[in-house]
């Protein structure tokens, strides 16, 4: 009778186990779009922010703010947007006083949402004197869950 108990234990933990990685977001389920600084005076007008961007109209208006004084979308993976399948995340950091600053995601899906965190690299050492603003874009598939940033 004990090892009935825990083999039915067991199989218990292990179909949790399973249960539990159907719920996280692997990292083949997202794909990059763009990441690097801006250059400048901060002259694209873009704001530290974290961008869910759900419709072709506010991804055109984020892609228009981003190349008004450099092309940066030219280095982009893509532009073009089915978003009746995905989602974009941006997120844009304040505007830096030297280089060497960069961004990442980790994305991790849970039962009840998307949760987003985001890590901030500062440079070591001496860094370049040139004006940086790092930003992170990336495409998710569509899901049903809230976006939350952390």
């Amino acid at each position: 009778m004990h090892k009935i108990l825990v083999f039915v234990i067991l199989l218990f933990a292990l179909n949790c186990k399973s249960t539990e990685n159907q719920a996280k977001m692997e990292k083949e389920d997202f794909i990059l779009i763009g990441k690097g600084n801006l250059y400048g005076s901060g002259s694209e007008g873009i704001e530290k922010q974290n961008l869910v961007i759900t419709s072709s109209e506010e991804w055109k208006a984020v892609l228009n703010k981003l190349n008004a004084v450099n092309s940066v979308s030219d280095s982009f993976s893509e532009t073009k947007v089915d978003f009746s399948k995905y989602t974009i995340i941006a997120v844009f950091d304040e505007v830096k006083n030297s280089g060497g600053h960069a961004l990442d995601l980790i994305i991790q899906e849970a039962k009840d949402k998307v949760l987003i965190e985001v890590l901030r690299k500062s440079p070591d050492g001496i860094a370049t004197s040139v004006i940086t603003q790092p930003y992170y874009i990336v495409k998710l598939p569509k899901r049903e869950l809230p976006i939350v940033f952390e």
